[in-house]
């Protein structure tokens, strides 16, 4: 099983190493869980073939490049590319994503500690 780290890497050298990364260095890959999450549904999206890796690398490399400069802001630029992809894509509009992320949300705040999250309710 490769790392996170290691996943990224790939990505960068399937893109000529053109995809913009995280500071290199012994910090964490991922301070927050839903940082991780669209980090899992971005590769395993690209696995089931729905975009390719330089789409997603110029998608995000649009974020990025108009992101924040010290790069705090880069797991925000990998959420909205992966909203920009699905939606050339034709998988998911941006209403789509916006509206599924309320609902989780609202369904995270019903959900006791400890129980699984259903966006049914």
């Amino acid at each position: 099983m490769t790392t996170a780290a290691e996943s990224l890497r790939q990505i960068a050298a399937a893109c000529g190493d053109a995809l913009p990364l995280p500071p290199r260095g012994d910090e964490q890959v991922f301070v927050a869980p839903w940082q991780a999450q669209v980090f899992a549904m971005t590769i395993v999206l690209h696995e089931r073939g729905v975009f390719t890796w330089p789409e997603w690398a110029s998608a995000l490399g649009r974020h990025v490049a108009t992101g924040a400069p010290d790069g705090s802001d880069y797991y925000d630029c990998w959420a909205a590319a992966l909203q920009d992809v699905l939606a050339e894509g034709g998988i998911a509009s941006v209403d789509d994503v916006e509206r599924t992320t309320q609902a989780w949300h609202d369904a995270a705040a019903r959900t006791p500690h400890g129980r699984p999250i259903t966006l049914e309710g």
